[in-house]
C-alpha cells in the first residue's frame, strides 16, 4: 500500500512557477513508476509525465517544455516544476504510482488527492 500527498499547488499569475511535490508513504517508493497528471474543469484527465524507477522521465508530445519532472527515492518524493504558466495550465494536478510500465493510466493503481493550480491571465 503507498500512500501519496501532493503539495505546493496555489495560485500564481500568469508567467509564474510552481514546483509541486508528491510525497509517498512506504519503504518501496523506487520500485513504482510514477506520474503526474492533471485535469482541467470539464475536460478529461491529462497524463502530464512519469518518471521511471531509475529516474528518467516521459513526457507526452502534448506537454509543454515548460515542465520539468524529477524524483528522490531517498525523500521518496516526486517534483513537477512548472515555468511560465498559462492560464490554460489551470487544473488539478494529481500524482500516481504504477508498477509497470507507466506508459497507461489504467496501470497506475495508487493515486493522490490532487493539488489545484490555478493560473490568472
Amino acid at each position: 500500500q503507498v500512500q501519496l500527498t501532493e503539495s505546493g499547488g496555489g495560485l500564481v499569475q500568469a508567467g509564474g512557477s510552481l514546483r509541486l511535490s508528491c510525497a509517498a508513504s512506504g519503504r518501496t517508493f523506487s520500485s513504482y513508476v510514477m506520474g503526474w497528471f492533471r485535469q482541467a474543469p470539464g475536460k478529461e484527465r491529462e497524463f502530464v509525465a512519469f518518471i521511471n524507477r531509475s529516474g528518467s522521465v516521459y513526457y507526452p508530445d502534448s506537454v509543454p517544455g515548460r515542465f520539468t519532472a524529477s524524483r528522490d527515492n531517498a525523500k521518496n518524493t516526486v517534483y513537477l516544476e512548472m515555468n511560465s504558466l498559462k492560464p490554460e495550465d489551470t487544473a488539478i494536478y494529481t500524482c500516481a504510482a504504477s508498477l509497470q510500465s507507466g506508459y497507461t493510466l489504467s496501470e497506475y493503481i495508487y493515486w493522490g488527492q490532487g493539488t489545484q493550480v490555478t493560473v490568472s491571465s
